[in-house]
């Protein structure tokens, strides 16, 4: 039995870069204290994108490069990337294609008991990446510690977190 913590794409262009807010810089030290008391395994993600950004469905939407591999933007927050244990999730979408059957794999070698999903944004990536873990693992309670995520917006990070408690997602706030 075990508990597992998922960080979200706490990257420097999520932060302080390119689509950085007040909000993104004020969780970091909040998350590096999840993370350095979370007792169990913990997992990171990285948005990644490339050069054609901008002639992606994504990039036609949000017309703003970020998190470009291998860019100072794409980098996890050093001071997070110092606590990284694993390899980082590296995702082309807002939600990991990867996720959902590592959490299957993860959950059948030793029950996850919980999942605890914490980082940037809110609005965007924590809640697909919540509803992918939700689907693929419907039974095992889903925890988002708001004090540790930030959203585009302060209202699209409330609306996100509302819309997760209604799919029955348990938010610490």
């Amino acid at each position: 039995m075990s508990d597992l913590l998922i960080v979200v794409d706490m990257q420097n262009d999520f932060i302080d870069g390119a689509l950085g807010t007040k909000e993104a810089v004020a969780i970091v030290p909040n998350v590096k204290d999840k993370i350095e008391k979370f007792d169990g395994r913990v997992i990171f993600t990285r948005d990644t994108h490339y050069e054609n950004y901008l002639d992606t469905q994504e990039g036609k939407n949000l017309p703003v490069k970020h998190c470009i591999k291998d860019t100072e933007g794409w980098q996890i927050r050093s001071e997070l990337e110092a606590l990284r244990k694993t390899e980082a999730i590296d995702k082309v979408t807002f939600g990991s294609s990867e996720l959902g059957p590592m959490l299957i794999k993860m959950n059948e070698e030793e029950a996850i008991d919980s999942i605890t999903v914490i980082g940037l944004c809110t609005d965007i990536c924590v809640i697909s990446n919540v509803m992918i873990a939700k689907a693929f693992l419907p039974e095992v309670p889903i925890i988002v510690d708001a004090n540790c995520c930030a959203g585009v917006s302060v209202e699209t990070h409330e609306n996100a977190l509302k819309a997760m408690e209604v799919c029955q997602v348990k938010v610490e706030r």
